[in-house]
């Protein structure tokens, strides 16, 4: 078995969409249609070798996505503390996942999935005693990007579960602030200074918070988590990127396991500030694991908890879907 590094990468296509993925973290590093003159057009905005990620580029966020206030939770009477990882503050954030290697389960021309266990014996010394099967599967097809993700308790108690995907998502500008984006959500947690929620729900209508149809991005400084997400009749919530000079929409269509996203702009990212837009698909909001109405999954023994989330690049003019011919 060769091993897994942070710089291997597997290339999927299908029609004229190609993505890059990796064992390393189950990542997506790149999402890009290919045009008759051979033209690349990255609809994620990606890297390649592990030196090349910027910020959390394409990263799986599992057991739990975003911040944990002082990494402190209590589960099922357990009063428990992970390791505090962020370097805004002292808080865990994103789970363990994104920096391990996966195994290759299954791999074809235009899929392929890559599976992880998380042992009881080996995270609980880290905050988290509990035993998951994991697996995530990037597929393209006519639809675009589908991305699944499949967790299973393996182990003999019940276990918190928080599952989220980290994209950025260009529309070919040099700065996010020239696109639009519409985002679904109804409200946002309110956040303190080290960026945890305060525990705070706030209603979007009339504040400039607001994006359920779309609006410029400007100069708006983006790190929030949107939750009470508006769906269609099909259970599904999406949120848009689009540029009209360009001619590219962007949709990310949520399923109903998915129940918060978060929009952030990377301000933060030292060499590649505001270059594109992260649309986090998450299945609870910040902070679950203190607040479990807010979208925690209690996954019991032998359960599994599933979801996908679809990304499809629209041309404006022509209103078309890929694949483009």
């Amino acid at each position: 078995m060769i091993p897994v590094t942070p710089d291997t990468e597997l290339s999927i296509s299908f029609e004229n969409q190609r993505a890059v993925v990796s064992p390393w973290g189950a990542s997506l590093r790149r999402y890009l249609l290919i045009n008759d003159g051979g033209h690349d057009t990255d609809i994620v905005w990606g890297y390649s070798g592990g030196s090349g990620k910027r910020g959390g580029q394409g990263d799986v966020l599992i057991p739990f996505p975003g911040r944990v206030s002082d990494g402190r939770y209590v589960f099922e009477e357990q009063s428990l503390q992970l390791e505090c990882n962020d370097k805004e503050g002292p808080n865990a954030i994103h789970g363990f996942v994104r920096s391990l290697p996966w195994r290759v389960q299954e791999v074809r021309a235009n899929r392929v999935t890559f599976e992880i266990h998380l042992d009881a014996d080996t995270y609980a010394g880290r905050g988290y005693p509990f035993s998951l099967a994991i697996w995530v599967t990037y597929d393209l097809g006519t639809s675009g990007l589908t991305c699944t993700f499949t967790v299973r308790n393996i182990g003999h108690q019940a276990a918190p579960v928080g599952v989220g995907f980290h994209p950025y998502f260009t529309v070919g500008t040099s700065l996010i602030d020239e696109a639009e984006v519409q985002i679904p959500g109804t409200a946002c947690l309110e956040f303190n200074e080290r960026l945890v929620p305060t525990g705070a729900v706030l209603n979007v209508a009339g504040t400039p918070w607001d994006y359920r149809r779309f609006r410029a991005i400007g100069r708006q400084r983006f790190n929030h988590c949107y939750v009470r997400l508006e769906r269609d009749a099909q259970g599904m919530a999406t949120a848009s990127l689009r540029h009209t000079a360009r001619g590219h929409t962007i949709d990310i269509t949520m399923d109903s396991s998915f129940s918060a996203v978060v929009v952030y702009t990377g301000d933060a990212i030292a060499d590649a500030p505001r270059a594109a837009l992260a649309i986090e698909p998450m299945t609870c909001a910040s902070d679950a694991f203190n607040h479990p109405d807010w979208g925690l999954k209690r996954l019991a023994p032998g359960e599994t908890f599933s979801g996908r989330y679809h990304v499809r690049h629209r041309d404006i003019e022509k209103g078309s879907s890929v694949p483009q011919n």
